[in-house]
Order: structure tokens, then C-alpha cells, then sequence
């Protein structure tokens, strides 16, 4: 048995680091499952902002006079100087992004569906945290307010689209209301219940307000192009792949990784059927019984018997899973936004890792064939065998590392990989799960290519015009292959329009996973082991893919 790794001065210097900013961001204290900030919201204000951005450049200051003991403080220090560098150049931007899917609006509402809803304690904390929930938001619109005067403002649809979202949030049916249904459901008592209906009253109010301003105070400065521009687009890759991309030469394999799995696809499609195209093929899977779901209880029961037969599977086989890592619950989110998405445990495992599916109102169908996959990228071995594992390794790294220090190439990038390794393990035989995943792969191939595309002002290829990438040519690419419903669809293509850099760095990511894997079989040959390698990989934390490399040897 490994022995426990002696804290280190580094280690120490981090972990106030840690601690402060937990402080100036409350509601990642309430993700980690961290005591101490159950009712707060950060500042979001300008004045907030700028408070959050001095502790960064002051730490990037002081990192200097630190001597790294190992090498895991080496692979500490790397990765701090890459992430909080990224994020200080990103606040200097004096940009204040408008999204879909990933704003302080979206987050202070979200952060609510993991706070514990049991006791009157826990309600008590949530009404409380709804009555802040309104000074959270005016201090966002500030920070909006004044991105505006600095001449930066989202574009039209991005302004639209949130608009539409933090009003719904509202709603008699909305997701603020269902807290007052699961108060009662718990059945706390009455005055308890009374202050979690204030307080989705003053929340409301606030997410209304909010949608008028967006829609009064800023649609009419908001330009209508949705192309940010090969500067910020670059800025804003690194920070979500921490590795400065070859733009060119990125979309240019994008291209030919789609026409690889689009191949890959027809060869499936020829098991499925003698002689069908892959739209053929699907058309079959989509009419066969077998595979299909009706309603959100039935897509709920199917994700949590899936993802339990996947954690039996793989544990102690594959992959190190102990207790408590082995818990994972499936859930339909309170919203109908479209998309699934995972939440780590708290750092004590008392809150389990949760699987969220977001189904909008008319998607009422499901088929297990397209959605396979998608259960083993959120859960094992995607997301929360990624995720847990850094919770649990408390014996040899601190806090940021194993919880603080998230980049999406790395965790998208391992999550993609780890559908691609379902297949390799033989738990995709199926011709139909196995078109599933390829869909799925190919529609992160395309993201690629009309992400990076678009926002840089590429070129398309000669059977999509030969002409510069716009929403209306990028959304009839996106239909040809991204294999999601119109709704979802929508959802989508406004996601990466007011997300650049987001969505490549799951292939990206993954990419960067296989040469590493690939590298490594050839140097050690026969000695290479597969189980021991992922779990190396897994116990690093989500670093930076330039620090994933430099972690294990590799160029920087």
C-alpha cells in the first residue's frame, strides 16, 4: 500500500490560496460539499470581479518564490501558473459573456439543485439563499452594465436566448418553483415551507427583472454577428484546453476525423442492414420497440440501471472504483433547457455524483441506441470515474489540485475517450450502441470543425458552399451530423455561437488522451498496463493538457 504523501510548503500555500477563493466564490464551497457558505452567492459586480481577479495575479506573484519539494509540487506549480494566468488574461478582456448555458444567472440557480433538501435545516438554508439570490443577480447586470460601456456585449442571440431561459426559471412550473414542492414533500414544517416560498418569490422577481434588462437595456447594443474573432477565440480555446491550438491545423483534422467516423458509421450501417445508409440504419433502429423509451421515468430508470451495471462491470477489472466511488445517482434536471450533464461528489461523498438529464418539454421519446454511450461519457468511465477519483486521492494531493483545478479538454477530453474505450472492452457489440457512439463522436468532430470555423472565419469545405462559415450554412452542417431533435438542436448551435472554444476541446482532449496512450504503449511494449496508466492519469486531477504533458514527461 502507497504511503500518504507528507504535505508540503507548496501544498500549505495552496491550500489558503484555496480557501480564499472558496470565500469569494461561495457557491463552489456548496459543489465541493464544503460547510461554512450554505446561503451566500458571490459578488458578481465589477467590484466583485476585480477583488477575485487581484487574489489570482496576487498568487501568479507569489508562486514565484516557492521551490517545489516533488514532483507533484512541480506538476502543482505548472498548473496554477497555466489556470489562473488564463483567467487573469480573460478578466483583462473587460468581456462579460452571454451564454445559453455557463453565466453567473445559470450557475446561482443551479447551485441550488445540489444543496442537501431534507431537514428543516437544509431549507432553511435554501430560502436563505434565495433571498440573496437577488443582490447576486443586480450585481451581474452591473458587470454587464459596465462590459457595455467598454463597447463588449454578446450578440443578439446569445441576449435572446438567456432572456428567454431566466424567465422561464420563473414560471408557476418553473425550476425555482419545484423547491417549494420539494419542501413539502419532505415535510418540514410550515414556516419553513412559508420562508422557501418567499423565497422563490423574491428569486423570481429577480430572474424577471433581470430578463427585461437583458432584453430593454442590452438587446439594443448587442451586435448580430455571433463571430467573436480568431483573438478572443484563442484566448478563450487555451482557457478551456490549457494548450495554445494551431487553429488551422486543428479544423483541418476536425474535417478529417468527421469523414473517418462518417466512414466508420457506414460500415456499421452494413451490419445493421445489407446495403443501408447510415440515415437507413438509424430509421431502423428508431422503429425498432426494443430500443425505445417513453417519457422522462422510463429515461431515469434506464440511465440508473445502465450506469449501475457499468460500475459492477468495470469495478476492480478495469478500473479502481472503491467505496463510496461506486455511488452514482441518475436524475431528469428541474429544467428543460436540453442536455445532460454530470455534478461531482461533495468532497466528503456524502452527496453522491449525479447524472442530469435536461429534456425539453416536446422531446417525450427516447431510444437506448443514441443514448448509451451517453450515460458511459457522463458516468463510468467518463465523468464521474474521472471526477471521484481526484475527490478521493486526498493522501497525495490538496485541495485546488484535486478539486479547484478543472480544465474541459481534460475532463470532456476523458470523457469522450472513455466512450471510445467502452467500444475497445466489447461493451458496445451491439451495431446499434455501437452507431450510437459513433454519432456521438462524429458529433463532436463536427463541433470542431464549425466551432473553430465559424468564430475564425474559415472557410467551409466545397460541398458546404466553399464559402466563410455563417449560423444559417453552420446550422444545416450541424443538422447533417449532430443526431439530436430539432429542440436540442437549437439549443445547441446558440451554445457554441455564445461558447467559442467550448465545444472542440472534448475532441481535442480526447486526441491528446490517445497520443498519450499511444506514446506510452511504445515505449514500454509489453510491460505497457492499461489499468495502472488510466489510473496514473486519473490521479494527476484535471490539469491542463500542455501540464498533462509536462506531468508525465512529456513537451510542455
Amino acid at each position: 500500500m502507497t504511503e500518504p504523501r507528507q504535505p508540503t510548503a507548496v501544498d500549505e500555500f495552496v491550500e489558503d490560496y484555496f480557501a480564499k477563493h472558496l470565500e469569494l466564490n461561495p457557491e463552489e464551497a456548496t459543489y465541493l460539499g464544503i460547510p461554512g457558505h450554505e446561503t451566500d452567492y458571490g459578488d458578481y459586480s465589477p467590484a466583485g470581479k476585480a477583488e477575485r481577479a487581484a487574489h489570482e495575479a496576487a498568487t501568479l506573484r507569489d508562486l514565484q518564490s516557492l521551490t517545489p519539494s516533488d514532483h507533484t509540487d512541480a506538476v502543482t506549480l505548472h498548473a496554477m501558473r497555466e489556470r489562473l494566468g488564463l483567467s487573469v488574461a480573460l478578466h483583462e478582456t473587460g468581456r462579460e459573456d452571454i451564454n445559453n448555458i455557463a453565466t453567473p444567472a445559470h450557475g446561482a440557480r443551479q447551485i441550488l439543485d445540489l444543496m442537501p433538501q431534507s431537514t428543516d435545516e437544509d431549507f432553511a438554508h435554501i430560502a436563505q439563499r434565495l433571498q440573496n439570490l437577488p443582490a447576486a443577480l443586480e450585481g451581474w447586470w452591473k458587470s454587464l452594465v459596465a462590459a457595455r460601456r467598454g463597447g463588449e456585449v454578446s450578440a443578439v442571440r446569445q441576449v435572446q436566448a438567456a432572456a428567454g431561459q431566466f424567465a422561464s426559471y420563473a414560471a408557476q412550473d418553473g425550476a425555482l418553483a419545484q423547491l417549494v414542492t420539494a419542501a413539502e414533500a419532505a415535510q418540514v414544517t410550515g414556516g419553513v415551507v412559508d420562508d422557501v416560498r418567499k423565497g422563490v418569490q423574491a428569486a423570481a422577481e429577480a430572474y424577471l427583472q433581470l430578463s427585461r434588462r437583458l432584453t430593454e437595456g442590452l438587446l439594443p447594443a448587442a451586435p448580430a454577428q455571433d463571430a467573436v474573432g480568431t483573438d478572443y477565440y484563442r484566448l478563450a480555446s487555451q482557457s478551456f484546453t490549457g494548450t495554445r491550438l494551431d487553429l488551422e491545423e486543428t479544423y483541418q483534422w476536425g474535417l478529417a476525423e468527421l469523414a473517418r467516423l462518417v466512414a466508420a458509421q457506414e460500415q456499421v450501417a452494413e451490419q445493421i442492414r445489407s446495403g443501408a445508409s447510415v440515415a437507413e440504419a438509424k430509421e431502423i433502429l428508431n422503429t425498432d420497440p426494443a430500443r425505445k423509451l417513453h417519457g422522462t421515468k422510463a429515461l431515469q430508470e434506464w440511465m440508473q440501471q445502465l450506469s449501475d451495471q457499468a460500475v459492477a462491470d468495470l469495478k476492480d477489472v478495469h478500473f479502481d472504483i472503491p467505496s463510496p466511488m461506486d455511488q452514482l445517482e441518475c436524475r431528469i434536471a428541474p429544467t428543460t433547457d436540453g442536455g445532460v450533464y454530470y455534478t461531482g461528489p461533495s468532497d466528503d461523498f456524502a452527496r453522491p455524483g449525479r447524472m442530469w438529464w435536461s429534456v425539453p418539454p416536446e422531446d417525450t421519446e427516447f431510444t437506448t441506441w443514441a443514448e448509451t454511450t451517453t450515460v458511459y461519457h457522463e458516468g463510468v468511465p467518463g465523468h464521474h470515474l474521472q471526477v471521484a477519483t481526484a475527490v478521493m486521492v486526498k493522501d497525495r494531493l490538496n485541495s485546488w489540485r484535486r478539486n479547484g483545478c478543472f480544465t474541459s479538454g481534460y475532463a470532456e477530453g476523458w470523457a469522450l475517450y472513455a466512450e471510445d474505450l467502452m467500444a475497445e472492452l466489447g461493451y458496445l457489440q451491439d451495431p446499434g450502441d455501437m452507431m450510437g457512439m459513433l454519432d456521438m463522436q462524429r458529433m463532436r468532430a463536427a463541433r470542431v470543425v464549425f466551432d473553430i470555423g465559424l468564430h475564425c472565419g474559415f472557410r467551409a469545405p466545397a460541398e458546404w458552399g466553399s464559402q466563410t462559415w455563417n449560423p444559417v450554412s453552420g446550422r444545416a452542417f450541424l443538422r447533417e451530423h449532430l443526431p439530436i431533435s430539432e429542440a436540442q438542436l437549437d439549443f445547441e448551435l446558440t451554445r457554441y455561437l455564445g461558447w467559442p472554444g467550448q465545444a472542440p476541446s472534448y475532441k481535442v482532449g480526447q486526441r491528446v488522451f490517445q497520443q498519450i496512450r499511444a506514446e506510452r504503449e511504445a515505449t514500454l511494449g509489453a510491460d505497457f498496463d492499461l489499468k495502472a496508466f488510466h489510473t496514473e492519469l486519473l490521479q494527476l486531477g484535471s490539469l491542463g493538457l500542455d501540464t498533462l504533458r509536462w506531468a508525465l514527461g512529456g513537451q510542455s
